[in-house]
């Protein structure tokens, strides 16, 4: 080889070399921009001001949460969120067939960690939740804005006060912490779809009943409500939210006490509705008072005519909101045949049992039948 071919083939390599170079750089100053810039993409954060005013931030994307308090757990799983729940209360392990969300995710709930006792009383134990370290905590208590800062700060979790409002049940406070829960989770489609149908379930009762005069509404009364406790036929409820979903003349209104209240018997005999409803929870109590004191109930006009019916509890660690529509669409049913001639409530409890949780919700209804007795007339 010439001493001019080896000059020429030396400067060949040299330009390879420089260019390979080049190019190596080139890639790696490429990648770097593209892992910044995915970085930055990731590490993001969302703001929302939750229930009792607090601005907190959490860091999103979020794979770990926890519910504490009355009904918090219920709401995330109304959102399609049980797959990301990191620990329970101890109240949620256990199988309560009133429940519904407790009902359909039993399996799941009994083996997740621990995060306290749980109870409308209880206190956050911030040791357990620092250990299972979720992303954020959403509380649903009387914690107030103190209180909730106050674990924020020993646990160093963000936390997100929640409420299902005075009635906890179609409530603005209801769809207020479901939209909270949605945009913290990056599921705000699907909140936003509970919440529609909520609204337009409400819309619906209202639509078919606000038109009836009152002189043609039966008088009617809901009896042996559960409150702090199992209760008889004394135990009702003024602004009752089925009976108000639907229009309905609730003799207990005329109290003028919102919530739950215990009568004397002889109240509910004053009154003599033509319609009575028993919170099928409790209906072995009212059986047992009925064969105690069988003259009190022939007295009453609903008793006589065969008009006493059995509704499903809704309320258990807070609202099942989903119970709570279900039983709506019977009272109408029951309250108002013609305007409900298109309803067959245990189909639309079904419908709606789907919805708020998709195929594990289609058996609910039936499992709730054989609990309690369903949608049904009662037998004394």
């Amino acid at each position: 080889m010439s001493k001019q071919l080896k000059k020429f083939s030396g400067i060949v390599v040299i330009l390879l070399a420089i260019v390979i170079s080049l190019t190596a750089c080139s890639k790696a100053s490429h990648n770097q921009f593209q892992v910044s810039q995915t970085s930055k993409e990731t590490a993001q954060t969302v703001t929302v001001t939750d229930l009792v005013g607090r601005q907190v931030e959490i860091k999103t994307p979020v794979h770990k949460v926890v519910g504490i308090g009355p009904g918090a757990l219920r709401l995330i799983t109304y959102i399609d969120g049980i797959d990301r729940v990191a620990g329970v209360e101890n109240i949620d392990k256990k199988l309560t067939n009133g429940r519904t969300y407790n009902v359909i995710f039993q399996d799941k709930l009994a083996q997740l960690p621990t995060i306290g006792q749980g109870g409308p009383d209880s206190t956050p134990d911030a040791e357990k939740l620092i250990e299972i370290n979720p992303d954020v905590i959403f509380v649903i208590s009387l914690l107030d804005k103190a209180k909730a800062d106050d674990l924020q700060a020993k646990t160093g979790i963000p936390v997100v006060v929640l409420s299902y409002g005075k009635l906890g049940t179609f409530e603005e406070d209801v769809y207020t912490s479901l939209k909270i829960i949605g945009k913290i989770m990056g599921k705000e489609d699907r909140a936003k779809e509970v919440v529609d149908y909520i609204k337009g379930v409400q819309k619906d009762l209202q639509d078919r009943t606000k038109d009836i005069s009152e002189d043609k509404k039966p008088t009617v009364y809901i009896g042996a409500l559960g409150f702090k406790g199992a209760h008889g036929i004394e135990s009702t409820q003024g602004n009752y939210p089925p009976f108000m979903a639907v229009n309905a003349r609730n003799v207990a209104d005329t109290l003028g006490q919102k919530g739950s209240v215990m009568i004397e018997k002889e109240k509910l005999l004053d009154w003599n509705p033509d319609i009575i409803f028993i919170d099928e929870g409790n209906f072995d109590l009212v059986k047992q008072d009925y064969q105690k004191n069988p003259d009190f109930y022939k007295n009453l006009k609903a008793v006589k005519n065969d008009n006493v019916y059995g509704i499903l509890p809704y309320n258990q660690y807070n609202t099942n909101i989903d119970t709570a529509l279900a039983d709506s669409y019977w009272v109408g049913k029951v309250l108002y045949p013609e305007q409900f001639k298109d309803i067959d409530p245990a189909e639309k409890a079904k419908e709606i049992y789907t919805l708020f949780f998709g195929e594990a919700g289609k058996g609910v209804y039936d499992k709730m039948k054989e609990v309690y007795g369903g949608f049904e007339k009662i037998k004394f």
